[in-house]
């Protein structure tokens, strides 16, 4: 029975879908390493396969899914986060990485996330963290606020900032102890975030690339205008703007429809891809990509592991569904990609929720759904 009380042909258009997943000839066969993690993540990415597996067929191309074992259960185990040869394997033996979340409280110096996600973005030097962001929902009964026209990519630089751990601590122990982080922005780390912004930009048909930083009071950032004005000039047909963060934050509550794409450090993508979330409906809606051309790419939904709900079903798994959809187009199966795309909204603008967005539906009955509206 569907969330709403309402029976009727869903069983057999997942039959159909599933049957034609076991039909199509195996043209194409990549191997994904799964990184189920903590909290909800096994849950939202049992959810997730099976949709993701068969939009791949639609492509032609066949998934294989092995599910490693690092989360803080094997950490608090055996004390191993991200072991050496597991690094190994997914730098050279694998095609990409399908995380779920990592976080626990158990693990309060949150060690094990550290070392797997951070740990996997700066060894496989993944420098774009792209995140998409886009209203889905067109009308229905949700009672979550979504704003409507939303569709923009931050490009979030992924290897530098704050995020290096160059960190110390002066004066220990006294009345005077500070703690220390160093920003750290490169002309190499800067250059190629901004220059696969425009070039997305291009191949997407985007109009303007939006700058984003606070280099009016962090001489740290001067950088970051500087190299943007250089490799903007290559892009004629690309509107440039340049906004810092504070401003940024409050036009994208106000008017975030007329954003295309936003270029950013570090942190500032971390923080306002989060805020674009939650105009969209929150961050069960919105997934990410760590990207370095050529090598494996890491895929995961935004939001965290919320230890809170886990283990009740009411994990929402279309973010997960959409780190699966970002994931194949980095593959090269775009119809699949699209075909996830298409079947998220039309299930976001049907009659079946998770409790984020408003309904009652669970995690089981959300994926369902989706992979019923499934189709070329």
């Amino acid at each position: 029975m569907r969330a709403d009380g309402r029976t009727g042909g869903r069983a057999e258009r997942i039959s159909a879908v599933v049957k034609r997943t076991e039909q199509i000839a195996d043209q194409h066969h990549y191997k994904i390493a799964v990184i189920p993690g903590d909290g909800i993540g096994p849950e939202v990415i049992r959810a997730a396969i099976p949709v993701i597996r068969a939009a791949a067929a639609i492509n032609g191309a066949t998934l294989d899914f092995a599910f490693l074992p690092w989360s803080a259960d094997h950490f608090l185990a055996t004390g191993e986060t991200l072991p050496e040869s597991g690094f190994i394997h997914l730098r050279d033996e694998v095609d990409a990485i399908l995380l779920g979340a990592l976080g626990d409280p158990r693990v309060p110096d949150h060690r094990h996330a550290r070392d797997i996600v951070l740990g996997l973005r700066q060894r496989l030097d993944l420098y774009v963290n792209l995140r998409p962001v886009v209203s889905r929902r067109t009308g229905g009964s949700a009672d979550r606020r979504m704003v409507h026209g939303i569709d923009l990519a931050i490009f979030r630089e992924n290897t530098e900032g704050n995020y290096l751990g160059r960190n110390r601590v002066e004066h220990e122990g006294t009345a005077d102890e500070r703690w220390i982080s160093e920003e750290v922005n490169s002309v190499r780390g800067v250059t190629r975030i901004i220059e696969a912004a425009f070039e997305w930009a291009a191949t997407h048909r985007r109009t303007r690339v939006t700058l984003c930083d606070k280099s009016n009071a962090i001489e740290g950032q001067w950088i970051w205008p500087r190299i943007f004005a250089d490799v903007g000039a290559r892009y004629p047909g690309i509107e440039r703007e340049h906004r810092y963060v504070d401003a940024l934050a409050m036009e994208l509550v106000q008017a975030p429809e007329r954003f295309d794409v936003i270029v950013t450090t570090n942190l500032y993508g971390d923080i306002l891809s989060e805020l674009a979330a939650g105009l969209v409906g929150g961050l069960g809606l919105v997934a990410s990509a760590n990207l370095h051309p050529g090598r494996p790419g890491l895929f995961e939904p935004v939001h965290g592991s919320a230890p809170d709900i886990a283990g009740t079903g009411r994990a929402n798994p279309i973010a997960a569904i959409l780190a699966g959809s970002l994931m194949l187009d980095h593959l090269g199966l775009a119809q699949a990609s699209r075909a996830i795309e298409g079947a998220v909204t039309r299930s976001l603008n049907g009659s079946i929720f998770t409790a984020d967005l408003g309904g009652s539906a669970s995690t089981a009955d959300m994926a369902s759904a989706i992979l019923a509206h499934l189709s070329v």
